[in-house]
């Protein structure tokens, strides 16, 4: 079988009732937490434009104060599952800002539970990375903004 264009399913949707488009969104938010997840933060973003980048950072702390690191390859594991979390949860947003913002978190949290102490290449990739990613979507923003999180950035690089 062979799943057609996202072109034709639009105008395969366009022909649907109101109530029918209902019932296949609650179908498509039952079939994952991601697909449920997303449905409720574009559902809500109006009211609370912030609710969902608070929501990941709490969900991301949750992740850091849970994590074992008492040893370098634990940290690592701890680091790189950590890391999916986020890269999950970037998917679900399309404002450059709030991907910035929680890049930067997730950076700023690595930081502040001792990751980079640990000075494994691993871990140090993991961050130059997600900083390589910041630093790219932050060239893309407003300049106010850019000078905002160019400030993080380099708090970031601070001992």
């Amino acid at each position: 079988m062979e799943i057609p264009s996202l072109a034709q399913l639009k105008k395969d949707l366009a022909y649907l009732s109101e109530k029918e488009l209902v019932l296949l969104v609650t179908d498509l938010a039952k079939f994952s937490r991601d697909n449920k997840a997303f449905l409720y933060f574009k559902l809500n973003e109006r009211d609370q434009p912030t609710l969902y980048v608070e929501s990941v950072k709490q969900e991301l702390d949750e992740a850091f104060q849970s994590a074992n690191t008492r040893n370098y390859h634990l940290a690592k594991k701890a680091a790189q599952s950590i890391r999916r979390k986020l890269n999950k949860a970037l998917k679900l947003s399309k404002n450059k800002a709030d991907q910035a913002d929680l890049i930067l978190y997730f950076c700023e949290q690595m930081k502040n539970f001792g990751y980079l102490g640990f000075r494994y290449s691993v871990i140090d990739n993991i961050f130059a990375t997600q900083v390589g990613k910041a630093q790219k979507l932050i060239a893309s923003l407003h300049e106010d903004l850019q000078s905002d999180y160019g400030f993080r950035i380099e708090t970031l690089f601070e001992n």
